[in-house]
């Protein structure tokens, strides 16, 4: 899947509170967003053909992508969700990954399938894996809907993606600017708007 270029022509139609510095443009469409997950829906179903599945999403960002990713599989799966912070209100990951909720289900024997909503520098992912894989599953993959590969800073390879992207930050269908926009039924990224050097005396607090 390549990379998708930004259609900066077409900011996003909704005035939000909270962007006034700030233009969403659309990177991925609803439409756009369905066709792909229907996809992962049937490569997923062939590869664990005959099988019964862990899904674990990680919450929150994940959670729009695997409720509709499981809704386009044709094999029976279970569900659990692990929660694992390390963004909090930056743009930026602070590097440092806490585990604030376990599974309830045994992964032991199981073929695991980890959700993702975005990787970057893929070390939120690769701790978890490395900790699922300790607990005996029998099988172990990941899946991921955004995939910011140039951005890696431990070796990672993610069996299923369903979109590769450059640079930006992206909001909506489940991926959050401290903790809003995640209703957004599309994938937007966020660019914030120059200052004009009226608004940028003011915010100096420059006298006349």
């Amino acid at each position: 899947m390549g990379t998708r270029q930004i259609d900066k022509s077409r900011p996003f139609p909704y005035n939000l509170s909270g962007m006034k510095k700030s233009r969403l443009h659309v990177l991925h469409s609803r439409d756009q967003i369905a066709e792909r997950v229907r996809c992962l829906g049937e490569q997923i179903s062939r590869d664990y053909e005959g099988r019964f599945p862990l899904l674990v999403g990680i919450l929150k960002g994940s959670f729009v992508f695997l409720a509709d990713l499981m809704r386009h599989l044709d094999v029976p799966v279970e569900v659990d969700f692990v929660r694992l912070a390390s963004y909090g209100a930056s743009m930026e990951s602070s590097k440092e990954v806490k585990l604030t909720k376990d599974l309830e289900i045994p992964v032991e024997g199981r073929d695991v399938l980890v959700v993702e909503d975005i990787v970057d520098s893929g070390r939120t992912l690769k701790e978890l894996l490395g900790e699922l894989a300790k607990r005996g599953p029998r099988s172990l993959k990941s899946c991921c809907l955004l995939d910011k590969r140039h951005r890696r800073e431990v070796p990672l390879e993610i069996d299923y993606v369903g979109f590769v992207m450059d640079e930006g930050f992206v909001v909506g269908y489940g991926l959050d600017w401290a903790e809003s926009y995640r209703h957004l039924p599309d994938i937007c990224v966020v660019e914030p708007e120059e200052e004009s050097p009226e608004e940028s005396d003011a915010g100096q607090g420059v006298k006349p």
